[in-house]
C-alpha cells in the first residue's frame, strides 16, 4: 500500500518554518510513514529572517489555501502546518487570527476546536486567541456543550474508543461552590449534566491546578480547558517539542507544531524540527485508512 501524501506548509516564510520544514521533509521518521509535499513561496530568499511583513503574511496564507484545496480535492491525504504570525496576517489585511479560524472558514466547518495531543496529556481549548478579560463572557453553556460533544466524537480517531473527559473550571478551586466565582455553578455544571444525559463520559468542573495532573496520571483521556494558557502551560511543561496541535471538527485532517514562528532565531539554523516531525507523523497515522489521493501534488515550494 502506498504511503499517504501529507501537505506540509512552511508557515510564515520569515520565521523558522522554512528551516524546520526543510529538515523534517527528509527526516527518516517522516519518510518512513508518508510522502511529504511542501507548500510555500517559490522564492524564500526574498523574505528576511525575523522580519515582520505583510508580504510574508500573505505568502503564508496562500500556502494554506493551496494545501486546503488539494486536501479537499483528494490530492493529498492530510496537512501539517508550520507556524504563522498573527501580526503578519493583520498587516496583510487578513481577518483571521491564526490557522484554526482560517481553516474553519476555508472548509465551511461549523464547529471546530484546538486540541494539543501528546502521549503524556491531551488538552482541548474552549476558547483560543482571545484576551483573558473576555473569557468569562465567551465560555457559555452552549460553547461548553459544543466543545465537549466535539471532543467526545473525535477522540476515538486517536485511539480512545470510550473517551473519559474532564473539564477544568474557570476560577480558582473551580469556584469553591460559588465563593470564588459563579461560573462553575451557573454555566459549567448545567453544561456537563446535559452532556452526560447524551451518554458522554465527562467529569468536572475540577480545579485547574490538579486536573491536569490527574489526566497525566491516567485518570482521564483528555481535559477541556477554558482558555489558552490554562491548557497550554501544562502540556508544554510536560511535552514541549513533542505535542501536536490538531484542529478538531474539520472535513480534512490538519495537524501543526506546538510553537510559534520564533523570529528571534529564524535563519540561524538552530530551530528544533521535532514538533513538526510529530505533527506530520500524526497526520499520516490519521490518514492511513483513507482513500488514496489522485495523482498530482498541486502547489509546491
Amino acid at each position: 500500500m502506498s504511503l499517504p501524501r501529507i501537505a506540509v506548509t512552511v508557515g510564515d516564510p520569515a520565521g523558522i518554518g522554512p528551516e524546520i520544514v526543510d529538515r523534517a521533509r527528509v527526516d527518516t521518521r517522516v519518510t518512513e510513514v508518508c510522502e511529504p509535499v511542501v507548500y510555500g513561496p517559490a522564492d524564500l530568499m526574498r523574505f528576511r529572517p525575523g522580519q515582520l511583513s505583510a508580504e510574508a503574511g500573505r505568502a503564508a496564507y496562500d500556502a494554506i489555501v493551496a494545501a486546503v484545496g488539494d486536501a479537499r480535492a483528494g490530492r493529498v491525504h492530510a496537512m501539517a502546518t508550520a507556524p504563522v504570525n498573527k501580526e503578519a496576517f493583520a498587516l496583510a489585511g487578513l481577518p483571521w487570527r491564526g490557522h484554526t479560524d482560517l481553516l474553519a472558514h476555508l472548509t465551511g466547518a461549523k464547529s471546530v476546536a484546538m486540541m494539543f495531543y501528546a502521549e503524556a496529556l491531551r488538552v482541548v481549548l474552549a476558547t483560543i486567541h482571545v484576551p483573558l478579560a473576555e473569557v468569562p463572557r465567551l465560555v457559555t453553556r452552549a460553547l461548553l456543550e459544543q466543545v465537549i460533544r466535539l471532543t467526545a466524537r473525535e477522540m476515538p480517531r486517536f485511539g480512545f474508543p470510550h473517551p473519559r473527559l474532564a473539564v477544568a473550571g474557570l476560577n480558582p478551586h473551580a469556584g469553591e461552590h460559588g465563593v470564588l466565582g459563579p461560573e462553575e455553578r451557573e454555566v459549567f455544571e448545567p453544561a456537563l449534566a446535559a452532556c452526560r444525559t447524551e451518554g458522554i463520559d465527562v467529569a468536572g468542573p475540577f480545579p485547574a491546578d490538579t486536573v491536569f495532573v490527574r489526566a497525566a496520571r491516567g485518570e482521564f483521556d483528555v481535559v477541556v480547558a477554558s482558555y489558552h494558557d490554562q491548557g497550554l502551560i501544562p502540556i508544554k511543561l510536560l511535552a514541549f517539542g513533542k505535542a501536536v496541535n490538531v484542529t478538531l471538527g474539520l472535513p480534512i485532517i490538519r495537524t501543526s507544531v506546538d510553537h510559534g514562528t520564533a523570529f528571534d532565531i529564524a535563519g540561524k539554523r538552530v530551530a528544533d524540527h521535532g514538533s513538526l516531525v510529530e505533527a506530520i507523523r500524526l497526520a499520516a497515522r490519521l490518514a492511513r485508512h483513507q482513500t488514496a489521493p489522485s495523482a498530482g501534488a498541486g502547489a509546491g515550494a
